[in-house]
């Protein structure tokens, strides 16, 4: 029996399955690269051949596994790495200049380093090792005194920050996943969905921190609730629910007549066909904003659209304005997959086109929510 018990208690230590994909693991690792090496080049750079201050230092490997590996991650927020690094080398550099035993210095650093982060709000893991390289970094780090605080701990921190965000920018990843507001909640056809003060009474009840952003969190939650509701209706298609009379326009549409038939039709979106009546883009209430509306088009839209999108000095027509990858949908395709659609990849408008991929409606969240509602409604009264 006692064996049993201790198999089962080294087992508690294997690691979860990793779920990511290799290639983005690979990503993760290329981003590291290219971090890395721009901030001990650009370091190299500004301090020149002084060899009494690091190119790099040991706790930027540590940020770079937040800030590419795992870049969603509280702990790994702009303001967690500039302002855990810089808290923690002062606090670091002013133990080492009163505390003469290295021991003591170390613990005390590394301590008050932890209290100070959580006071400002700005935890970032490897920061507990600027604190212990202020003080064990030797003759050359406590000769800069509190130097050690702009070269190398701020320098580093920001080139590695700003390539990271670049990083993140070119591959297409959200970074930094910044605090926002509460959103509203949710309407779901399901009476168990929960509120964000739900999620905050049970985060608070727990005594760790936990790794992940709240906005996240309640994300994810919220879609693996509705993905879980829509998994009982695999039956009901996208036709099922679609909005069948679309107002749509073509690429030579004029912004003007576009923002009118939003106004008129009361929509927030509208397809753009081509002559075979195929989806080639989509243009919304934000791309036919005023200020792009006033007959002028800025460099960069000259540059890369030319002349082939119409008089240089004229209003611009909808062909330079919409966006030209657009997410489609089988009218037979079952409404559970529309949820990841919806709620990860942040589309609001979808078009779904029939067999010979012409345009067959729209579907938009509120479709979704009463399709859903509607067939919960009807199996309701067929159970009653």
């Amino acid at each position: 029996m006692s064996r049993t018990v201790l198999l089962r208690w080294l087992r508690g230590f294997l690691p979860a399955p990793v779920t990511l994909k290799w290639t983005e693991r690979l990503r993760a690792g290329v981003g590291a690269l290219i971090g890395i090496a721009l901030t001990g080049g650009v370091a190299h750079l500004v301090i020149g051949d002084q060899t009494a201050i690091p190119f790099l230092i040991a706790p930027m490997g540590a940020s770079a596994v937040l800030l590419f590996g795992v870049p969603a991650s509280p702990l790994a927020q702009p303001w967690s790495i500039i302002g855990g690094n810089l808290v923690s080398a002062i606090v670091g550099v002013t133990c080492a200049m009163f505390i003469h035993d290295p021991v003591d210095a170390a613990a005390l650093a590394v301590g008050l380093a932890i209290c100070a982060m959580f006071a400002l709000r700005c935890v970032h893991p490897p920061s507990g090792a600027v604190a212990l390289t202020a003080v064990l970094g030797g003759p050359s780090i406590h000769a800069l005194g509190y130097g050690f605080v702009l070269a190398p701990v701020a320098l580093q921190s920001f080139v590695l920050l700003s390539s990271a965000v670049v990083f993140h920018a070119l591959t297409g990843h959200r970074y930094p996943h910044g605090h926002a507001a509460p959103p509203k909640p949710a309407e779901t056809p399901d009476a168990a969905t929960f509120l964000r003060a739900d999620l905050e009474a049970v985060l608070a009840r727990r005594s760790e921190l936990l790794d992940v952003d709240l906005d996240d969190l309640e994300a994810l939650l919220r879609e693996t609730q509705l993905q879980a509701y829509a998994r009982r209706f695999t039956e009901v298609t996208c036709a099922d629910i679609m909005s069948r009379a679309v107002v749509s326009i073509t690429p030579d549409t004029s912004a003007q007549a576009a923002f009118a038939l939003l106004a008129r039709h009361h929509v927030k979106a509208l397809p753009v066909l081509d002559a075979s009546r195929r989806v080639c883009g989509i243009v919304t209430r934000a791309d036919l904003a005023p200020a792009r509306l006033n007959g002028t088009r800025g460099v960069i839209e000259r540059i890369f659209n030319g002349p082939l999108r119409g008089p240089r000095n004229g209003p611009p027509c909808v062909a330079s304005l919409m966006t030209t990858d657009v997410c489609t949908v089988a009218a037979r395709t079952p409404i559970a997959e529309l949820v990841p659609m919806f709620a990860h990849f942040g589309h609001h408008h979808i078009p779904v086109i029939d067999h010979d991929e012409r345009l067959a409606g729209m579907i938009t969240e509120s479709d979704l929510i009463a399709g859903l509602y509607r067939q919960s409604f009807e199996k309701a009264q067929k159970r009653a």
